[in-house]
């Protein structure tokens, strides 16, 4: 960006990827950011309103409705934020010639492919949230077709907010037995590293469709094995309390949502666009766990 000021506009800007974003942001960046309850993207008034009045060089579409299960029973609500919402920052960035970034899930993929899944292998989300997701794509990619990036992520987790790390971490302080899911496979990602890979794309200006995650493969035994490894490691786990992590089937824990079997995404075109070298899940985990024990948390 050399010594040009970039005026971002971040939506959604309390989750756990917003919170990065705001962390990782160079000095060049002029930020303004709104929390979901500060602008309701479901309210295409207020989001106009907003992209008129902060007049960004890009804006940054963090907010979504996550609560994969809860997505079941409450679609109209997920469409709502997912897609219409969505389409309403779509319609005001074009409105003011603007670029946007949108982010997108693994879950528009239905798992049962052997291999990762490329960028352009067509989607079959197998829930009500995938569905919801892949709506909002479309929308933007209708709209601003050569002004948009829309970065696919997965099983996202940080030292903000709530996610699988940090649950895995309050389970395993107090249960002595702990079973986890073992036949659903994906790539844990650091929302630190994703946060780092956004500011990437709009310092090159490059556009289309990214898949972003960590490096390497696990299944979500795996992944918490891991945590609990290096929570010991780090002394965020008491080493006196000892919590056994055992592999169930996606049959013994049943869900309201169908997730995919292969979550796993690839991400070579992405890394070759923006000349980065991928960090394996495990050494990102690592890093965000010494970051937790910083925060005391």
């Amino acid at each position: 960006m050399g010594g040009i000021i970039m005026n971002v506009l971040l939506v959604g800007a309390d989750g756990q990827l917003g919170l990065e974003l705001i962390k990782t942001a160079s000095g060049k960046i002029n930020f303004c950011t709104y929390t979901f309850e500060q602008l309701d993207i479901t309210d295409p008034v207020a989001v106009q309103e907003v992209v008129e009045k902060t007049k960004p060089d890009w804006v940054i579409n963090a907010a979504a409705y996550t609560a994969v299960d809860k997505a079941e029973e409450e679609r109209d609500k997920a469409f709502a934020v997912n897609q219409i919402g969505a389409g309403n920052v779509a319609k005001a960035a074009k409105q003011a010639n603007v670029q946007l970034v949108h982010i997108s899930t693994d879950f528009v993929f239905d798992g049962n492919k052997s291999i990762p899944y490329l960028i352009d292998d067509k989607p079959n989300p197998l829930n009500v949230y995938g569905e919801s997701k892949l709506a909002g794509d479309n929308e933007v990619l209708a709209i601003l077709p050569d002004t948009s990036a829309i970065i696919r992520t997965a099983w996202v987790y940080s030292s903000y907010g709530n996610n699988f790390v940090k649950t895995m971490l309050g389970l395993m302080s107090e249960r002595d037995e702990l079973s986890v899911v073992a036949d659903q496979i994906g790539s844990p990602t650091w929302a630190n590293g994703l946060a780092m890979a956004i500011w990437q794309i709009i310092e090159k200006k490059i556009h289309g469709l990214f898949h972003w995650t960590d490096a390497g493969v696990a299944s979500w035994y795996d992944f918490a094995v891991a945590i609990q490894e290096e929570a010991l490691a780090t002394g965020i786990l008491d080493n006196s309390h000892s919590c056994t992590v055992k592999p169930i089937r996606t049959e013994d824990y049943p869900t309201a949502a169908i997730r995919p079997q292969n979550c796993v995404l690839d991400k070579t075109t992405t890394w070759q666009a923006l000349g980065v070298a991928p960090t394996h899940w495990r050494v990102a985990l690592r890093q965000m766990m010494s970051e937790l024990k910083q925060h005391d948390c």
